[in-house]
Parts: structure tokens; sequence; C-alpha cells
């Protein structure tokens, strides 16, 4: 259950590389930078944010569904720079069957480097340690392999397969469904 407590312990989460800060307008042009980016956009279910207003109405909507106690969302930030670079969440979920989803995106300038893998690594942790959960889940593009590389070092396994779910700049592509006991 999302209680106040644990939306803090969200927002303290720190690994090797990064640290997770809660979701502020104060980091509107970082959040924008990847937001905007159409390579950014391709694989995830954000809308492409066209400019900085629309960005900034955008966070505000996160700050109050987090508010709501529905959704769990944090800035991920670079430990050596201290610069935003993506944006953690934790969402869907189902308190009976203690499961939940969780979902995260970066600017590209910082893929490849093993942000994802230990920005899943602190979600997962902290969802199964903290918040007693059962299982996480994550869906992903089936070209999305970064994002599918990242979830199974983390031990999440493939469990389900949509054939030609996404239509994406003229193709098809299968959804990825993971989970993680």
């Amino acid at each position: 259950m999302i209680t106040k407590v644990n939306l803090e312990l969200f927002h303290r989460l720190e690994g090797d590389l990064i640290y997770f800060k809660p979701i502020s307008t104060d980091d509107t042009e970082a959040v924008h930078s990847y937001a905007s980016d159409m390579e950014v956009k391709r694989f995830i279910g954000w809308n492409l944010m066209k400019n900085i207003e629309e960005t900034r109405a955008y966070i505000e909507e996160l700050v109050r569904r987090e508010a709501a106690g529905n959704h769990l969302y944090a800035s991920i930030v670079l430990k050596s720079t201290h610069e935003v670079i993506g944006t953690a969440m934790i969402f869907g979920f189902d308190h009976g069957a203690k499961h939940a989803e969780i979902g995260y995106l970066f600017n590209k300038n910082h893929w490849g480097k093993g942000y994802a893998t230990e920005a899943i690594k602190l979600m997962s942790d902290f969802a199964f340690e903290t918040m007693d959960l059962h299982k996480l889940h994550a869906q992903v593009v089936e070209a999305n392999t970064g994002s599918s590389r990242a979830l199974e070092k983390n031990g999440f396994i493939v469990e389900g397969r949509l054939k030609d779910y996404y239509f994406i700049e003229g193709n098809y592509y299968d959804k990825l469904i993971l989970g993680k006991l």
C-alpha cells in the first residue's frame, strides 16, 4: 500500500550510480529534454511533450496522481553530476493480489550505461521488501531490447507476448509482458 512513509522512502532510494528524488516542476527543463525527444518517446506510453508549458502541466498531473495514492513517481538523478536523467514509476497497484507495474524512461544521452538496470533493482527491492508486493510486471515493445535486457538482468522473465500489438512509425511490434515474483 502507498503510505506517506513509503512515498518518502521511494523518493530517497539510492544506488551506486543514481538516486531518486520527488518529481517536481523544478525539474521541468530536464524532464522536457527527454519527454520531448521523439527517439525517447518511440517506445514508451507517454505523449510527446510539445513545449515546456505542456511538460510542466504533465509533471503537475504526475504529482496529483501521486498525492492521490495511486502512483509512485521519482526523478532519477545521476550521483556524479546531480543531473535529472530520467523518471521512475510504480503504478497499477492491485492491493488484493499485491502486485504492480514498473516503468522508467531516460534521457537518450544516458542509455546503455547501466542506469535502467540500477533503477529497476531499486524499484524491485523497494516493492518486494518495503511494500511487501508479491509480483511486479512491466510491458515493453519488443524492439526496445535495452529495456528488456535491463529487466531480465533483474530477474524479470517474459511471461507473455501480444503479437503486433503496437503500430509505431508504420511497423507492427509485439508487446512483451515481463514479470518477477
